[in-house]
Parts: structure tokens; sequence; C-alpha cells
């Protein structure tokens, strides 16, 4: 009985055969043949490409159908048969008569769609099984880190996803949806169309950090751009600019720091304690220790989740972030720094070409998993070798890509004046100016300044003084001569 049960079990793998259906691929290209107008426009929104027929012979049928379709020729069983003839297929595909047989077999074009569906599902059983055998051959065969080749493996199956595009929404319902929006957006009052960045002269420029955009701020080095950026997660992550102080999730992916050095900035940030007197052991214990107690009750129950793995390949990356999302639903995702990152694809190519590939991944990764994604990027020198000794910088001064300033949906560059003696405004220590370059959805604007805590590592906002206002700073010429 034990034999009989074994035996009859599923056939040896040398013995399957590949999902596919014959009968279905008969009937799409019979229902071509016979309604062609129709029956193609349901092949192409279906993205059903010649790969997805199994018989070699009905592939290059559906080729050469494609092929006609493309230059708006007629498409029945005549000249379909005249094509394959002059092309010196017709004998490869069993010839006319078999072309014959296609449309004997389907009676009907009616239930075209009902085929398509099949003949797809059946190629998407046949790649998601090639990935599985190639996801095989490389954990024998690949001398890499297990960790790399799961993601590669991972990577290899959305990329199946990916391929298969959603079905178009209808324009009634996109504008319903986006109506719906814009009724909340009246209703609460609030003009953020994403979450707020904590601070209000930020989020009236580009309207809080929306979903599935790649949002870049740049900065030379010691500006305090990782402190922006966790001055920022840190108000997502504890909904500080709410109206309902709702908290949301964030990942933060710190290749330059580690985990205990970039939660001790966060902690002395919030409780207003000089991180250099801690380490240094200066700070009171009566008067600070209260402060760090209050500041780590709070940021413990904060959803921040931190990856401090260093030198990361972009599609580990990816998919570690795949995998927070899934795990803990993060909403923002924090990069610190996109120059840390590798491409072990583009690698050999020179940097620049590797830069762009990480570029576009984080892109991709923005809009695949719905989130903003902020990306902290260092600048080249440019800003400290021009004649205006202003450290002002620009778009072109990006680090080693231009492909940086394409991806990006948004691209903030932070810049302090104090940092740069020729600077109109250098004796004022605690102005930082974030230069909003690009911003894909609203205005640029160069000015947008914020208060800078050098000692706590902090930025707070700071009131937009309109030129020439009581207050405001004076021009050069106001101020007269030295």
């Amino acid at each position: 009985m034990a034999r009989e049960s074994v035996a009859s079990a599923a056939p040896p793998r040398a013995e399957r055969a590949p999902p596919h259906s014959e009968e279905a691929e008969t009937g799409v290209l019979g229902s071509i043949l016979l309604d062609a107008e129709r029956v193609m426009d349901l092949c192409l929104e279906a993205q059903l490409d010649a790969e997805a027929f199994y018989l070699p012979a009905h592939r290059a049928i559906y080729e050469t159908c494609q092929d006609m379709a493309r230059e708006g020729a007629k498409i029945d069983l005549l000249t379909v048969v005249d094509r394959l003839k002059a092309t010196g297929r017709i004998e490869a595909v069993g010839g006319s008569t078999f072309v014959d047989r296609l449309v004997d077999s389907t009676p009907t074009a009616a239930h075209a769609e009902y085929y398509i569906d099949l003949v797809r599902q059946k190629y998407l059983l046949r790649s998601i099984i090639e990935c599985a055998r190639r996801a095989e051959g490389a954990c024998f065969e690949s001398d890499e880190h297990a960790d790399l080749v799961l993601s590669r493996v991972e990577q290899s199956f959305l990329d199946i996803t990916e391929r298969q595009h959603g079905v178009m929404t209808p324009w009634r319902e996109a504008v319903q949806r986006t109506m719906e929006h814009v009724e909340q957006i009246l209703a609460l009052r609030r003009g953020l169309t994403g979450l707020s960045t904590g601070f209000l002269n930020l989020d009236e420029v580009f309207q809080g950090l929306r979903r599935g955009e790649m949002i870049v701020l740049a900065a030379r080095p010691s500006m305090g751009k990782t402190s922006l950026a966790m001055n920022i997660a840190e108000a997502v992550a504890l909904g500080r600019r709410e109206p309902d102080q709702t908290p949301h999730p964030v990942g933060i992916f710190s290749l330059e720091m580690s985990q205990e050095q970039l939660v001790l900035r966060m902690l002395c940030a919030h409780a207003r304690v000089s991180a250099h007197q801690l380490t240094s052991g200066y700070a009171s214990m009566q008067r600070d220790h209260p402060k760090l107690m209050q500041a780590a009750s709070v940021l413990a129950k904060a959803p921040v989740y931190l990856d401090d793995t260093g030198g990361l390949d972009v599609l580990e990356l990816r998919a570690r972030a795949r995998r927070m999302k899934k795990k803990f639903g993060v909403e923002l995702i924090v990069i610190d720094y996109l120059q840390l990152l590798h491409s072990r694809e583009t690698a050999r190519q020179g940097r620049q070409v590797e830069t762009a590939d990480i570029s576009g991944n984080l892109k991709a990764m923005a809009k695949e998993l719905n989130v903003p994604v902020l990306v902290l990027s260092q600048l080249s020198r440019a800003p400290d070798q021009r004649g205006d000794k202003q450290g002002k910088p620009k778009l072109s001064d990006l680090r080693d890509s231009g492909a940086i300033e394409q991806d990006a949906d948004v691209v903030c560059m932070l810049r302090r004046p104090c940092k740069y003696d020729d600077d109109p405004e250098h004796d004022d220590e605690t102005l930082a100016i974030v230069d909003v370059a690009k911003n894909r959805n609203g205005p640029t604007r160069d000015d947008v300044r914020l208060n800078f805590e050098p000692e706590y590592m902090r930025f707070t906002d700071r009131v937009q003084t309109p030129p020439g206002a009581p207050g405001a700073p004076a021009s050069e010429a106001e101020r007269g001569p030295a």
C-alpha cells in the first residue's frame, strides 16, 4: 500500500511539462484571425507578449500578428498565411493547414478574454518556476552573502509583478477619488497633502511629504543634514504637527552612523541637552538627567525602526524596506545617505552610472511602497569654490550624477551662512537656509529659514520676515560701509 501511494504521488520533476494550455493558446490565435481589431486590443491591454505562448508555432504566429498590428496591416487568415510565407516561417509553424485548424478550432471570438487570461495565468506560473530554478541555482553556486542572494531573489519575483501593469483606472473613478481628497482638505482646513515635516516653513512650500515621492536633502559636510532629517523623522513618528497627534511609523536606514550614535543624537536633541557635554562628562545629573529620562520615555514609544547596516547594495535596501513596510507599515523612509549605497549590477561601469542606478532604484522604491522616501545626499565642492564665496548650492552640485536631480520629486539644499565669511548673514550663527531648488508639484523657493541650535543638533522654525520689514536682515546698501 505504501508503495502504491508513493507511486501515485506527483510525477518526477523531469517528467513534468511546464504549465500551459494548448487549447487556450489556440483559442487566442483563432479569435485574432476571426476578429483581429477587437482581440488584438484585448491582448495589448492584458500585456500579452509572444513569450506567453508555450508552443513555438503559436509563438511565431502571434509574433507575426503583433508585427502586422504595429504596421496597421489587415489581419485575417489569408493575410497572416501570406506574411508567414513571405518571412519564410510558414513551414516552421506547420504549414497553412495548421493555421486553418486554428480557425476551425475556434467557433467564436466572443470568449477571447477568457482565453487570453488563461494563457497569461499559465505564463505567470512558468515565470515563477523559472525564477525559483534560478534562485535554487544561486543558492548552490553563488559565493555571495546569503542576505544579498535573498534580496536578488526577492527582486526577481517582484519583477514578475512589475511587468504585469494594473488595469487602467476609469476616468470617472479617478475624478471621484480626487474630489474626496479635495473635500477632506476643505473640511480639515489643512493644506497639507502629505506627512508634516514638523516645520511650518517647509510644509508651506511643498505641502508635506507626499506618498510615492523621492525627496532629496543635500548639503556639504557638517551643515546638519542628518540632524534635520532626524528632526523630521521624529516629528512624523510622534505626529507632532498632526491635528490629532497621530504617530506615523518611520523606517530609517543609517549607512553612516551607528544605532547608538543616532539614538544618542535624537535623545539629546529632544531633551535639549548638549551631546558634547554629555559624552565629555560635563553634563549635570541634577539638571540634565531628568530631561533625558523624559525624552527617552517619549521616544521609546515612537514607531521608529532603525537599520544601521553599512555598505548596503541598493537591491538589498529595497528588499529590507519592503519587509519593513509589510511588517511595520512604515509611512516614511529615511536614507542617510545616497553616496554610501552600492549597486553591484553597475559598479564596474563607473560611479556616475552606479549612482544613476541607485537613484532610479530609490525612486522606484518610493512608487512601489507608496511612501515618501527622504534621501540625504552629499554636494560636490563646487559651492565652496565658486567666486561668490557664499556657498549657495545649485542643482548641478549634486554629487556623482545628474540622475539624482532627474529622479527626485523634491530637491532641498541646506546651507548655513555662518560657515562662509563672505556671506552677508555670516554673523547669524543660528540661521539655516533651505533652498527648495526643485519641486515637481509645487513652487520652488530659495529662502526657507530655520533656526539651528548646534549645541543640541536641533532645528526649529524661524519667523519668516519679508525683506524690508522691521526686523528683517538689512541689505548691503542699508548696512552701509563697514
